[in-house]
């Protein structure tokens, strides 16, 4: 029988150490918010891929559509032949997303492209180069996305120099002692020593930051941006790669604050798994770029735009957007119960935008000092108990939680028994 350690002996000789694995599990099957690895044993699973699988692992809509379209073509590449699933997604994403004007979509198959060409199109729209980014945030794994990503390790480690004209700014996070009005006057500060405003094209900004901590932008401060924005002729875009397609209650996260970006880049839980990308902005913005200067090969592959409209189609039909309301306000209150709870002083801030839901874990509440070495025991203890968990933050101290958000109460709650018994062996010692 294959098994896990087989297969990690075989992984270890073929594939590169650059490639880290958060677990030693090897996927064999999966089912909605369930995975079995290849010697049988089941996982609850609050990863989701990575906040892809909001729907679910194999959800039987996308998977009927995805089937269809491959008994139809698999590959035609759009720049030579066109087809239908592009262009109805295309049109869907433009009714859904947020506005009250014309929207155009392009396709592509990674968030970092979708981000990176959202930057290409906010140049071209604007005729500058300055981008302004903020601590925390994660953009991706090119060179120009990790230019934008403001996290050192372990993404950024040994790949400089960086493109020039990105400038970094403060994300506010009252845990972390930075306010709104700390991080408007460090932007202010920014325009006068380092970035010319009539040089900067965009503000690029995650609504909630994923990777940087699941940190919550206060409304204020988007709003404040919005009007800075407008003030400077510069255009704001939302990066919705993680925090989109029903994770908060909304569409779009940007929604919970009444801001309106120009672009939105997304992916992720766009197709229910399958790989697919795309940037979403204002019509006149959009069709700056000449033909020819947007696309890729395999940009807006056929069968993962099938799977889209059906992963859309799910999130509507059964109500998933409340659905993702209910399901972070139990998560968020039983982790503050656990956070409560006189045997563990170690839960800093429970924090949650619908069902995007994350904990903090520190050494000592009243320093608030980081405690990745606690994270780390705890995402492996989880894992041992039948959970699979990522962290994620600047110190390594964050929890998040990214249970698809069809997963019944059941599931949810067997998975939060799991993070308490994990936590309570590990300060128990066992």
């Amino acid at each position: 029988m294959t098994s896990n350690a087989s297969l990690h002996e075989r992984r270890m000789a073929a594939v590169p150490r650059g490639v880290a694995n958060a677990t030693s599990i090897y996927a064999g099957r999966a089912e909605n918010a369930e995975l079995w690895d290849v010697e049988g044993r089941r996982y609850i699973d609050f990863a989701g891929g990575i906040a892809v699988l909001n729907i679910g692992h194999r959800h039987p809509k996308v998977m009927a559509a995805a089937d269809a379209q491959a008994g139809r073509f698999t590959h035609t590449s759009f720049q030579v032949v066109p087809y239908e699933p592009y262009v109805a997604l295309a049109e869907r994403l433009n009714a859904l997303a947020p506005g009250d004007f014309a929207k155009k979509t392009v396709f592509f198959t990674s968030g970092a492209e979708a981000i990176e060409n959202a930057v290409k199109i906010a140049r071209a729209a604007t005729g500058r180069p300055g981008v302004i980014a903020f601590t925390g945030g994660y953009h991706g794994r090119t060179l120009l996305t990790l230019g934008l990503t403001g996290k050192v390790s372990p993404y950024k480690q040994k790949f400089g120099p960086f493109p020039t004209d990105i400038f970094r700014a403060p994300f506010p996070n009252a845990l972390h002692g930075i306010s709104v009005e700390d991080a408007l006057a460090a932007l202010d500060l920014l325009f006068r020593t380092d970035a010319d405003p009539e040089r900067i094209a965009a503000m690029v900004i995650e609504p909630v930051q994923g990777e940087g901590g699941y940190y919550i932008a206060p409304f204020e401060f988007l709003q404040e941006l919005r009007r800075i924005c407008d003030a400077r002729g510069t255009l704001l875009i939302a990066d919705e790669i993680q925090s989109g397609f029903a994770r908060t209650g909304k569409w779009f996260a940007i929604e919970h604050s009444g801001v309106v970006p120009d672009l939105i880049a997304v992916a992720k839980s766009l197709a229910g798994g399958f790989p697919l990308s795309g940037v979403v902005g204002r019509a006149e913005v959009m069709d700056v770029v000449p033909p020819g200067g947007l696309g890729g090969t395999y940009a807006g592959n056929p069968v993962a735009c099938a799977a889209a409209m059906a992963a859309v189609q799910a999130i509507e039909e059964e109500g998933l957007l409340e659905r993702s309301l209910e399901i972070g306000a139990r998560i968020v209150a039983r982790l503050q119960e656990i956070a409560a709870s006189n045997w563990l002083p170690y839960i800093s801030e429970v924090r949650g935008l619908g069902a995007m839901v994350s904990f903090e874990l520190v050494k000592d509440r009243s320093t608030g000092a980081p405690n990745p070495e606690l994270t780390v025991a705890l995402t492996r203890k989880a894992a041992d108990n039948g959970l699979i968990l990522l962290s994620c933050g600047l110190y390594g101290n964050v929890v998040r939680i990214m249970v698809p958000i069809t997963a019944s109460d059941a599931i949810v709650d067997e998975g939060l028994d799991i993070i308490e018994r994990s936590l309570r062996e590990i300060v128990d010692g066992a």
